[in-house]
């Protein structure tokens, strides 16, 4: 049996620090004057006083590396312990959750999947609305640090294919990761700053502005109203949607950019193709507005545009009831969800990469059936692609589709009907946040499905946004044994 110890040291601290961001909340209550303060008050000591014994507990443990299975479970535990202590305030607090919805908000929240079981979010005390926001944000970051040191060294979805961008990290993972959280976070925290004068320029109170601009930048969805960005100026809908799309954009470009490189981020080709699936697909939807007479002229667009970037990144926000658009719409925003953002960004879903080392693959086989005696091998980024990387690739891809599928047979066993189980998988697997259908899409939520249903989105939130294979790998005999 490895050591947990170390598993348990980190872990310990990042609740320690989870409960400690519970006071920013606590003195944003005391100053709207509701007396909804103390909740996050207690919420703050529990959560404080359980990981500052865990990490005193386990300090005598803490060495200079971690194992790849000590690392494999940091993964998935930190995303399965810290929602657990996230759901205190909902569960105490003025939303009357019990804890399977507790723990379904906080889930949602730090996997910045975007569903949520709240209904009155408009009327919910500012601490509580804060507080969506924030664990979304820390998401947010959490997944970028995980994807940038962890992911591709535990050779997970064809991550590895991006240790040449300067993070070999193999041996070193947390003095490596503490020096790229650093830069990293410097610039998640700048253009969460930028895009929060950018919303209280559309009109958008100082708590709307901050919590939204949070939650966007961890492409997260969470809002502040049950109506989501209906109840904002048309503005806000380019803000939204422009800084959706920055933060669907690798963060290792702009930490590249601000040192003063900026040729990898216009020479990016996932880049390149996430802007131009964005592009067609935003024409596409505006045209087909406007050709079936639903909406016209600046509407349309931007109605396609703020919407299409949401869930084509995996935010979760919407502007407008788009189902209602046509069942070709329906249909396109289901499969966009399961596009995503850029490796290394917030976003989550299957992404960009893995789309075209798929088609990569795919034109290197169909050139050797042409010419059987050629020698062609996929390329990506201009090099050479392992076949290692595709193999991961091909895994992720098999893994994906037959979670969804099981997923949602398991899901339509608890009673719902296909529409419902179906998008909710995907909306769970995906980390969209919104399903299709009356009941969990764009103007529902997730609070009527039965405690069964909720616990199995829980558990595919997870698995989606650490890539399947960083949690399948915890349930076999191998990964356990000395």
């Amino acid at each position: 049996m490895f050591d947990l110890r170390p598993v348990g040291y980190v872990i310990g601290l990042l609740v320690a620090c989870l409960g400690a961001s519970m006071l920013v909340p606590m003195v944003v209550d005391m100053a709207a004057g509701n007396g909804h303060w103390p909740v996050f008050a207690q919420a703050s000591i529990i959560t404080t006083i359980t990981g500052g014994l865990l990490a005193m507990a386990t300090s005598n443990g803490v060495g200079e590396r971690l194992s790849i299975q000590q690392t494999f479970l940091l993964t998935t535990g930190v995303w399965l312990t810290l929602p657990i202590f996230g759901a205190i305030p909902f569960y105490i607090g003025e939303t009357n959750s019990n804890f399977v919805d507790a723990f379904f908000e906080a889930m949602s929240g730090l996997t910045t999947t975007g569903s949520t079981i709240l209904m009155g979010i408009d009327t919910l005390p500012d601490g509580l609305k804060l507080w969506r926001g924030l664990m979304q944000w820390f998401g947010g970051v959490g997944i970028i640090v995980v994807a940038m040191v962890f992911l591709p060294e535990l050779r997970v979805g064809g991550m590895q294919i991006f240790r040449s961008e300067g993070f070999d990290t193999f041996g070193k993972i947390l003095p490596r990761a503490g020096e790229i959280a650093r830069n990293i976070s410097v610039i998640y925290l700048g253009l969460t700053v930028i895009c929060g004068f950018a919303y209280l320029a559309t009109g958008m109170s100082v708590l709307d502005a901050t919590t939204h601009a949070m939650t966007t930048i961890a492409t997260g969805g969470f809002a502040n109203s049950d109506i989501s960005f209906a109840a904002y100026a048309p503005s806000a809908e380019y803000v939204g949607a422009l800084f959706m799309m920055l933060a669907a954009l690798p963060f290792v470009r702009y930490v590249q950019l601000v040192a003063g490189t900026a040729v990898p981020l216009f020479r990016d080709t996932q880049i390149q193709v996430f802007f131009l699936i964005a592009f067609v697909l935003v024409c596409v939807l505006t045209l087909w507005q406007i050709w079936t007479g639903y909406q016209q002229g600046e509407l349309a667009f931007r109605k396609a545009l703020f919407n299409t970037v949401s869930i084509l990144t995996g935010t979760g926000y919407a502007s407008d009831n788009y189902p209602l658009w046509g069942s070709f719409a329906v249909a396109t925003f289901f499969l966009m969800g399961l596009i995503g953002g850029c490796a290394g960004s917030t976003s989550c879903s299957i992404k960009v990469f893995r789309f075209q080392l798929l088609f990569a693959s795919i034109k290197a086989q169909i050139r050797r059936i042409h010419s059987p005696h050629g020698i062609f091998q996929p390329r990506y980024q201009g090099r050479t692609v392992s076949d290692d990387v595709l193999s991961s690739v091909m895994t992720f891809f098999v893994l994906f589709i037959v979670s969804l599928g099981v997923l949602s047979v398991l899901l339509g066993l608890t009673g719902l009907d296909f529409i419902t189980s179906v998008s909710g998988a995907a909306a769970a697997l995906a980390n969209i946040g919104p399903g299709l259908g009356g009941t969990i899409g764009p103007s529902g939520n997730f609070s009527t499905l039965n405690e069964t249903a909720k616990w199995l989105l829980c558990a595919g939130m997870l698995i989606g946004r650490l890539e399947l294979l960083a949690v399948y790998v915890l349930f076999t005999l191998n990964f356990w044994r000395p």
